[in-house]
């Protein structure tokens, strides 16, 4: 079915300057729909074709896809999201290549808005912003959780972070650096690792919070800090590979990484009261004063946007860290187990 609003661009002399929008998808029967029908219904004055790369799906993925005239369906054994966006971007035609995740649901202006910064000739990466309308607490946590970052991005020309579900390339750059780097199997990092490598050479991106994808985030606590226990695990081989950006970069803001440390000093204190060390509760006590000191900040602005969450965020924020920690722990231990190789 071809859906109003589309305009898909032919093959052959022509279609250079036509933006590709590449999505992958994995089991996404439940959520591809309404992704594909946002791109199908995009403001975009020219041109632009949309590719889904199936990766290996076992359920009707590629026939709801399928359904679609004019989108491009292609196929792949099941190798993992980074493989599946470089596969993508090889198939792609057009000179800038958007990706977006196969559960975002990006708004009418988004390619406009992703296309907008590349205007600028030095420009080779865009990053857009998510939005959610959930209502369950964990998810309105997370959303702000985003919004600082966001914040924190906004402080600088340039950035050296784009997430996949809405990020954008200059294909000629993305196939010179061999895309993303396969050595991440899973949805996670991946997207970390590149960027970084792009900052490394010196190339421009820049963070366009008009460019908007709607997302599901987690609404339950514990796939919540499974995520950032994965994200953290497979953070630490991005920066294994990029060891410059283990001290600052443009996505996390500073008291985070200080954050991490308290889950671990926290329990050691504890230990240590509880074994009659000198001093008794009064080491976990200031630890814990300490660490929702560093949490102020975060919990005024989340009070001023959702007071409920922002009531939460002490205790969402020491879990945060307390998983991050975990996944940081996990990554080294992947890589001593390694000898240091990814």
């Amino acid at each position: 079915m071809m859906h109003e609003g589309a305009r898909v661009g032919g093959r052959g002399e022509g279609s250079a300057g036509m933006p590709s929008i590449i999505v992958p998808a994995y089991n996404a029967e439940r959520t591809i729909g309404r992704c594909l029908d946002a791109l199908m219904r995009q403001d975009y004055a020219g041109d632009y074709e949309v590719i889904v790369v199936d990766d290996g799906s076992t359920d009707a993925t590629p026939d709801i896809v399928a359904g679609y005239e004019g989108v491009r369906l292609v196929r792949q054994p099941n190798a993992g999201p980074a493989v599946a966006r470089n596969r993508g971007a090889s198939e792609a035609r057009g000179d800038i290549i958007l990706f977006t995740d196969s559960d975002c649901v990006p708004e009418e202006d988004w390619v406009s808005e992703m296309l907008r910064p590349f205007g600028e000739a030095d420009v080779v990466g865009v990053k857009g912003r998510y939005k959610t309308g959930q209502k369950e607490i964990t998810a309105r946590f997370v959303q702000i959780e985003y919004e600082d970052k966001y914040a924190y991005m906004l402080r600088g020309d340039y950035i050296d972070f784009i997430d996949t579900y809405s990020a954008g390339f200059r294909r000629d750059v993305f196939i010179g650096l061999d895309g993303y780097d396969p050595d991440f199997p899973v949805a996670c990092a991946e997207d970390v690792e590149l960027s970084y490598r792009l900052s490394r050479l010196g190339y421009k991106m820049v963070f366009n919070p008009d460019a908007v994808v709607y997302h599901l985030h987690p609404d339950r606590l514990g796939d919540y800090l499974r995520k950032k226990y994965k994200f953290a695990y497979w953070r630490v081989v991005a920066v294994r590979k990029n060891p410059d950006k283990l001290i600052r970069d443009s996505h996390t803001p500073q008291v985070m990484k200080l954050q991490l440390l308290f889950p671990p000093a926290l329990l050691a204190g504890t230990v240590f009261a509880a074994a009659g060390g000198k001093g008794g509760l009064a080491v976990p006590a200031l630890l814990l004063l300490l660490f929702l000191c560093t949490t102020v900040p975060f919990v005024s602005r989340a009070i001023r946007k959702d007071f409920a969450v922002g009531l939460l965020s002490p205790v969402l924020l020491f879990l945060r860290a307390s998983a991050q920690f975990l996944g940081v722990a996990g990554g080294l231990v992947r890589l001593l187990g390694s000898g240091g190789r990814t």
